[in-house]
C-alpha cells in the first residue's frame, strides 16, 4: 500500500483490508524486514503502490504487494488459496494442508506426501493448492492470491532467493507459476490463530497422522 506518497506494508485481514486494531488503526512497516511498526489511520492509505523496494527479484513471476492483472477484473474475482506444509521430524514424514476460496466455492484438501523436510512440503503445497484452485475455477486468468506462512517459500518464489538446496523442486514451481497472468504471494504468521492457516495447519497433520504407519 501507500503512505504520504511512499511505498509500505500493512497487515491485511481475510478480505484483503488493513486489519485493524482496539483503535481503529493499521499495522505499517516501511520494509517486510523492519521490527519497528507504526499505527497510520486506514483513510490516509493508498492501495495503488507498487510493492517497496526489496532484495533483487526474477524479472518474471510474481512480487508480494503487487498484482499484476488487467484494470478491468474485479476484486470479487480473486481466488484465495491458502498453504501449508508440516513434518513430523526434519526430515520426517510430510503432509501439506490447502485452503481455496473462490467466491462461494471452497474446497479443502489435505495429502500426505511420503518422507522428506519441510520445506519441501510447503514449496509442494503452494503448486498443489494451485493446481486444485484451477480445477475450482477453471484456468490460470484469474487473479490469484497465495497465502503461506513459509518465509522460505515466500522468498524462493517471489522475492529471487538463491536456492541452495531443493534446486530442482524450486526450478519446476517457478516455471510453474510464470503460467498466472495475475498472481500475489502472501506471507502470514504462523500459528497465530490466522483461521485458515491454522485449518491448513490441521489438514496437514492429519494427513500425516493417518499415513504415518506408511
Amino acid at each position: 500500500m501507500s503512505f504520504k506518497g511512499q511505498s509500505v506494508w500493512v497487515r491485511v485481514g481475510d478480505d484483503g483490508r488493513p486489519a485493524l486494531d482496539s483503535d481503529g488503526r493499521a499495522e505499517m512497516k516501511y520494509r517486510e524486514s523492519d521490527t519497528r511498526t507504526y499505527r497510520p489511520l486506514p483513510g490516509n492509505l493508498g492501495t495503488d503502490a507498487v510493492a517497496p523496494a526489496e532484495p533483487a527479484r526474477p524479472a518474471s513471476g510474481p512480487r508480494p504487494g503487487h498484482i499484476h492483472k488487467p484494470a478491468a477484473a474485479p476484486s470479487g474475482d480473486t481466488v484465495h488459496v491458502w498453504t501449508d506444509g508440516a513434518c513430523s521430524g526434519n526430515p520426517g514424514p510430510m503432509g501439506i494442508g490447502i485452503v481455496v476460496v473462490a467466491g462461494e466455492k471452497r474446497r479443502e484438501h489435505g495429502e500426505y506426501l511420503g518422507r522428506g523436510t519441510n520445506n519441501i512440503a510447503e514449496l509442494t503445497a503452494i503448486r498443489r493448492g494451485l493446481e486444485i484452485a484451477g480445477e475450482l475455477v477453471s484456468g490460470q486468468n484469474r487473479p490469484f492470491r497465495v497465502y503461506s506462512d513459509s518465509s522460505y517459500a515466500i522468498g524462493l518464489l517471489s522475492q529471487g532467493w538463491k536456492a541452495k538446496v531443493n534446486q530442482e523442486l524450486v526450478a519446476e514451481l517457478r516455471e510453474f507459476l510464470r503460467g498466472y497472468r495475475s498472481l500475489r504471494m502472501v506471507k502470514v504468521e504462523g500459528h497465530a490463530g490466522v483461521a485458515e492457516n491454522e485449518r491448513c495447519d490441521l489438514l496437514a497433520r492429519q494427513a500425516i497422522a493417518r499415513n504415518r504407519h506408511l
